[in-house]
């Protein structure tokens, strides 16, 4: 019969040995956010620098998952794509009417805004056709967003208030398109997002009435999404997620 000093030491080092194990059976958040190692995200195209930015502050803190390269296209192109069979991960939309589309067809739920954005109007570097106000959009060259995309929307909805009639040059199914032609000096003028001018080599204004357009971006994961998708969600929502997007011009939900 072993010695009680032994037996006892015996007892102590499996209870160790049960509570490492036990430790090992509980991971920690990042290694359940981990858990099938992959993320797909659908982005707004305005939220390239940003997203870009955050999700590489992500693959950082969270170095066990795959992100994948961000989509970026107008939030109802992406939309449909999803609708059409297209697999995310997360879908961040640039207004709530397009993200409650993707909620509609069963495809996200309980979604939640994460940063807001107004418009401003752009013109080409110099201003060559000396634009100074809304309504000299009347009589310019001018590229809008479509009408079915949130910055379209938008945009529809600053013109009307302000009794503004434009017939676009073109008009385009994301805001990065509408910044390019400006950018190029394929247009006179064009209605985008104020972070969207942020580091372009372009002129800008804030015309009378942005601030009351309010442009609030949801975030949601999608139907089957892999745990690390909730964990990109809940980053982007964090004080560090929420430090780029304001470094990126965006204002807080």
């Amino acid at each position: 019969m072993a010695p009680r000093g032994r037996r006892v030491t015996a007892a102590a080092a499996l209870a160790l040995a049960l509570t490492l194990a036990g430790c090992a059976s509980a991971p920690s958040s990042a290694d359940r956010a981990g858990a099938d190692g992959e993320v797909t995200v659908f982005a707004a195209a305005s939220l390239r620098t940003a997203f870009d930015a955050i999700a590489e502050a992500f693959r950082t803190a969270h170095p066990e998952v795959t992100v994948h390269p961000i989509v970026y296209d107008g939030s109802s192109v992406l939309v449909t794509q999803l609708t059409e069979g297209a697999h995310a991960d997360v879908l961040a939309t640039a207004d709530e009417r397009t993200m409650q589309t993707a909620v509609d067809a069963g495809l996200a739920s309980d979604p939640q805004p994460f940063a807001t954005n107004t418009l401003v109007v752009a013109m080409p570097a110099g201003n060559p056709a000396g634009i100074t106000t809304l309504s000299d959009l009347a009589a310019a060259t001018a590229v809008l967003c479509a009408p079915e995309v949130p910055c379209g929307a938008a945009t529809a909805r600053l013109l009307e208030s302000a009794g503004v009639t434009v017939t676009p040059a073109s008009v385009e199914q994301n805001v990065t398109a509408v910044l390019q032609k400006v950018v190029e000096g394929e247009a006179d003028a064009g209605i985008v997002y104020a972070t969207d001018v942020r580091g372009e080599d372009v002129e800008s204004f804030a015309p009378e009435g942005a601030e009351d357009i309010v442009s609030r971006y949801p975030i949601a994961t999608l139907d089957g999404s892999s745990e690390a998708g909730a964990a990109f969600v809940a980053f982007v929502q964090g004080p560090e997620g929420q430090r780029l997007l304001a470094d990126a011009g965006f204002g807080t939900s």
